[in-house]
């Protein structure tokens, strides 16, 4: 593991040690790793939302009703007599 050193306000190392001492985390390191991990997590499932997002932007506006696509979907699957 690598050693990193980085200045933090001290209403944040409080915060961490609390969280510490609370049993919640093993150290305040364990607490600013985790920190860190969720927000790698939470940047990736934000790049896949846009990624969707633009997915369906690419893909073009449907001009059937959703009645007419249901029932289309109906016809396919069910038959014409659904």
């Amino acid at each position: 593991m690598t050693r990193f050193s980085i200045a933090i306000p001290e209403v944040d190392i409080g915060w961490a040690k609390s969280r510490v001492a609370a049993g919640e985390f093993a150290s305040v390191d364990a607490y600013f790793s985790q920190l860190a991990r969720r927000d790698r997590a939470e940047a990736e499932e934000q790049e896949w939302l846009e990624a969707e997002l633009q997915k369906g932007l690419d893909s073009g506006v449907e001009l059937r009703s959703s009645r007419q696509i249901f029932s289309d979907i109906r016809i396919k699957y069910l038959g014409e007599n659904y």
